[in-house]
């Protein structure tokens, strides 16, 4: 049950970040003209600049098939085309990445029903001709062919955040002041996305490679979800894929988004950490410079067998779909996204069930969120987290990864218990039907020696100002609420930390505070992201003294620099929709299963 998340979209510069975002100033947009193009799309048709002479203006995209934020903007843009379908307005996506097949592009076009020509850009070449960089990238060219704008579509979406809808249409803006014979007020922006995947020059004298060194590294760090039927967009499995991705990974790194792990290393250490050392990094940063060569075929034991489709160690002993049929998510969320989903099964199970190992497993990674599953009493109505009847079972979030428990754990789900599903759908720009699943695998009642509880630390009076509020433009930086759990019982263990916010948390940490006046603080994420949500599994179980509390310090981040905060100068309080705010410190604990009978019996 316990998890962690989604490899997710990749680098985004803010408005207001340190020379990132808008360049509202005239830089040099070099080269300055097009002066050829020569291109041919995955049906075969050949491209030349002759065939966009009657367009007053064009656009040329950079995309690429693996990267998410392409997929996404590749949509966006077939919509742009269409509203300024009698403006004299032509559009060109380019992929210039050396592993993306005429069939791979073909396909990314005609599954996204792409009204523009897609073409393959060989060896780079024409990527190099005007220095693009990035997927996605655009550049706009006015009559003459003079380039007047380069760098994103708009600022929805980016490595650190997910807007509910663009503060900034930027390519749309451009064209408009094109249209209206103007000079394009913003002519540069930080492109926000994947580095196209070039052809290098490889060292062969190198001796770092794939086979030597970096396929070690990557099974480590990285596979667990960088492998086929995962979460992860790509696979780095095999030399040639990886060598494909070496400049990403080095960027990744270098900024610390890759691998994925929010917690500071002060406090105590966690089983399912993953961090690479100083000298991993600098044979990753080695490899990447001498070309990616892949070396001889590495001498690495076979990736752990799991059942297809499941991170689970097994097959599922119970399959519950969350929907009886495929739902169906809109292309556009709309300004206020897609409102929280509840679905209710009924499995039936006329004795305690105890599970063992658990799987929410989303019918598409790219338009779930989250799906959280709660065992509630039959004929209970309106289901809502703060009702203390309805007990938490599992969760899938953003980067959700399947974690064994200790051995003789379990949940109990009792007899006679339905089970309810939240679901948080985000629709990715094409209309998708979804149906998801959970997977359950049962313990024999017998093995079971200690229960596994969730309880939580949680602020629901949360009151978060606005800019509206303070007087402000901007709203509160570093807004901090606090919040305290409830006594923890007799013979309790600490087994793992899942800290809860919305697009305005900022950070997280859990302190234990003990009977006898002990603080000790147990965790801290000092940079929260709601788009990776990890559970923290402690290398070491903690027992605790009975009576003990946990309390949680959340800091939010409700100004105009946090790029996802839907509105600034809003108030926030609590409630389960996204645009709303929550303050949830969940822990994961467990008790003896003879201590909870003693107790009953009493």
């Amino acid at each position: 049950m316990f998890v962690k998340y989604y490899w997710i979209l990749l680098v985004c510069c803010s408005l207001f970040a340190p020379g990132g975002g808008l360049h509202a100033a005239s830089p040099s947009l070099e080269p300055a003209k097009l002066e050829a193009l020569e291109l041919t799309d995955f049906r075969g048709r050949n491209w030349t600049l002759e065939d966009f002479e009657d367009d007053s203006i064009l656009v040329v995209a950079f995309f690429g098939t693996e990267c998410p934020l392409a997929q996404f903007y590749a949509t966006r843009l077939n919509r742009i085309v269409q509203q300024y379908s009698d403006e004299s307005v032509q559009v060109i996506a380019v992929i210039s990445n050396r592993q993306d097949s005429l069939e791979e592009i073909a396909a990314f076009a005609t599954r996204r029903n792409l009204s523009y020509p897609v073409a393959k850009d060989p060896a780079n070449r024409f990527a190099d001709q005007i220095g693009a960089e990035r997927t996605p990238e655009v550049f706009v060219y006015d009559s003459e062919r003079k380039l007047r704008y380069r760098g994103r579509i708009d600022d929805q979406r980016g490595v650190a955040h997910d807007l509910l809808e663009p503060r900034r249409r930027d390519l749309q803006l451009a064209i408009d002041e094109l249209i209206e014979g103007r000079e394009v007020s913003v002519p540069r922006t930080e492109p926000s996305g994947c580095i196209i995947s070039r052809t290098k020059q490889v060292d062969l004298k190198s001796t770092v490679t794939y086979g030597t060194h970096i396929a070690s590294i990557l099974r480590k760090n990285c596979v667990g979800c960088h492998r086929e039927d995962e979460l992860a967009p790509f696979s780095l499995t095999d030399g040639e894929e990886a060598s494909h991705w070496a400049d990403m990974m080095v960027e990744v790194i270098r900024e610390e988004r890759m691998p994925p792990w929010h917690a500071d290393e002060q406090h105590e250490k966690f089983s399912n950490e993953r961090r690479l050392t100083e000298e991993e990094k600098e044979l990753v940063f080695r490899w990447a410079e001498a070309g990616a060569p892949i070396g001889p075929e590495p001498n690495l034991p076979p990736l752990t067998p799991k059942p297809a489709g499941w991170q689970l160690p097994k097959e599922p002993d119970l399959v519950l779909p969350v929907t009886f049929t495929p739902v169906a998510v809109p292309a556009e969320a709309g300004p206020r996204g897609v409102r929280y989903q509840w679905y209710m099964q009924a499995p039936g199970f006329t004795e305690d069930k105890w599970v063992t190992a658990a799987e929410l497993r989303p019918g598409n990674h790219e338009v779930v969120h989250h799906i959280l599953a709660f065992a509630v009493k039959p004929g209970q109505e309106r289901v809502t987290l703060a009702q203390a009847d309805v007990s938490y079972l599992f969760g899938y979030v953003p980067g959700a990864r399947v974690e064994p428990l200790p051995a003789g754990h379990a949940k109990k789900i009792p007899a006679g218990h339905n089970i309810y599903f939240q679901v948080h759908y985000t629709p990715n720009g094409t209309p998708q039907k979804v149906q998801s699943h959970m997977g359950l695998v049962f313990a024999d009642p017998e093995d079971v020696t200690h229960e596994v509880k969730t309880s939580s630390a949680r602020e629901r009076r949360l009151f978060i100002p606005g800019g509206r509020s303070l007087g402000e433009d901007e709203g509160p930086s570093s807004y901090p609420v606090e919040a305290t759990s409830g006594l923890l019982p007799a013979n309790a263990t600490l087994l793992a930390f899942s800290p809860h916010m919305h697009l305005r948390g900022k950070s997280f940490n859990y302190e234990l505070n003990t009977p006898d006046g002990e603080s000790r603080m147990l965790l801290n994420v000092p940079n929260y992201d709601f788009n990776w949500q990890t559970t923290y599994v402690l290398d070491k179980p903690l027992e605790v003294p009975a009576g003990s509390r946990l309390r949680c310090k959340a800091v939010y981040d409700n100004s105009l620099r946090n790029l996802s905060n839907p509105d600034p100068m809003k108030d926030v309080r609590f409630g389960d929709q996204t645009w709303d705010e929550m303050m949830i410190g969940f822990f994961h604990y467990s008790v003896p299963v003879n201590s909870i009978k003693s107790a009953d019996s009493e």
